[in-house]
């Protein structure tokens, strides 16, 4: 594959390997002399969000400049796979457990509690950076049943009554 040719080629390059650290500009430019550098985009992409926490658009863009692909290409890729991040993470990720037992025991109500809490929905993080909600389908502890786990530390038998302490003792940790 060529990468086009243009008057401002260099400066392009340059932004772009300015966006990315040293050890991800080196990936494309071995994913570049490949015969179909793009099959390289999924290692590519995982390799931006493993340093950086999330795929923004300009290193999306940086990624497609130094690939030789269209930049809708590229987007087209990170926003089909549910593994790419294309907005950062909060300090805490707040997964609430979905799972059977969870559910019938009210983790529906703790869900709508903590997205009227944190202004947010599954997959978002909170103005403030601390948190971002997500769902999981079963976190293993379902004889604590109705669970939130924030980060590694388990929050067994919730209420949605409880939520806002729970958060407020994370907001108070330095």
């Amino acid at each position: 594959m060529t990468i086009a040719s243009t008057d401002n080629w260099l400066q392009v390059a340059a932004a772009a390997q300015a966006t990315l650290s040293p050890e991800i500009v080196e990936a494309l430019a071995r994913a570049r002399a490949d015969e179909h550098p793009d099959s390289h985009l999924i290692s590519i992409l995982h390799l931006v969000q493993g340093r950086f926490g999330f795929l923004s658009a300009d290193r999306l863009d940086a990624v497609a400049q130094l690939l030789g692909m269209p930049t809708a290409a590229v987007t087209g890729v990170a926003t089909f796979y549910h593994f790419f991040r294309l907005l950062p993470l909060g300090k805490y990720r707040i997964s609430v457990c979905l799972g059977t037992a969870c559910y019938v025991k009210g983790a529906s109500e703790i869900a709508d509690r903590l997205r009227q809490e944190l202004g947010v929905d599954f997959g978002e993080t909170s103005g403030d950076g601390l948190f971002t909600l997500e769902g999981a389908r079963c976190l293993g502890t379902c004889g604590l049943a109705p669970v939130v786990m924030v980060g590694d530390e388990v929050h067994a038998k919730m209420t949605p009554d409880q939520i806002p302490a729970m958060l407020e003792s994370y907001r108070r940790k330095p």
